[in-house]
């Protein structure tokens, strides 16, 4: 499966980072991984790049890593139409003392905007 991976350097991207690649590993996903803005995050790129790099490394797995520039949610649906990827997955997601889901601007965008298939992959 070819998966595109946004990750912005929020706690949940970075398990939503681990869990995908763990299971790219596991079932030999196509994986791509793109590093968007997150105004909630205070790692940088280059933070985030490198637990990228050491992931993989660790994982024992190459893939390629981008840096998506403008709106990170539209960014994120457009690559994934153009290049037909048949999966995005995004980090996020919190579960309310009600059980409603709730989640951020970035991967509320992407599952209300794309036509690829669309892992919230929480905790």
């Amino acid at each position: 499966m070819k998966v595109l991976l946004g990750i912005g350097g929020s706690d949940d991207s970075i398990r939503a980072l681990e869990q995908v690649v763990d299971r790219s590993k596991q079932v030999g996903d196509d994986l791509t991984i793109a590093i968007v803005d997150n105004p909630r995050s205070d790692r940088s790129r280059e933070e985030i790049e490198k637990c990228v790099e050491e992931l993989l490394s660790e994982a024992g797995l190459s893939a390629p890593i981008r840096h998506l520039e403008g709106n990170p949610g539209s960014e994120l649906v457009d690559i994934a139409e153009q290049e037909e990827f048949d999966e995005i997955a995004l980090g996020g997601g919190q579960t309310s003392p009600m059980g409603k889901i709730s989640v951020g601007s970035i991967a509320e965008f992407v599952l209300l905007n794309a036509y690829t298939s669309v892992r919230l992959v929480r905790e």
